[in-house]
């Protein structure tokens, strides 16, 4: 069993930047390729962001390209999202997720553990 914990959340003004971090316990971090995705009210959640087991590969959304980055350290158990030049359409909760495939994913189905979540509020 896998636990996932996210933090660093929070509110944040247009065009600011927040890092998320998402902390796991209970398995070898390093063999799980990790997932960022968010779910805003009223809509269905969505990918964000994914990076291989070893780091050496990262997928984004096509709305976060450019701003967000997605990290891991394995020696920490840890993965990052380092988001910049927030956006109010960025309002959402944020989830990580980890998929035992290693590699990078970016639908919801191919991750086997996720988190509980992270609210991330941009204000205009």
């Amino acid at each position: 069993q896998v636990q996932l914990v996210e933090s660093g959340g929070g509110l944040v003004q247009a065009e600011g930047s927040l890092r998320l971090s998402c902390a796991a316990s209970g398995t070898t971090f390093s063999t799980y390729g990790m997932g960022w995705f968010r779910q805003a009210p009223g809509k269905e959640r969505e990918f964000v962001a994914t990076i291989s087991r070893s780091g050496g590969i990262a997928r984004y959304a096509d709305s976060v390209k450019g701003r967000f980055t997605i990290s891991r350290d394995n020696a920490k158990n840890t993965v990052y999202l380092q988001m910049n030049s927030l956006k109010p359409e960025d309002t959402a909760v944020y989830y990580c997720a980890a998929t035992a495939a290693g590699y990078t994913y970016s639908r919801m189905g191919d991750y086997d553990y996720w988190g509980q979540g992270t609210q991330v509020t941009v204000s205009s």
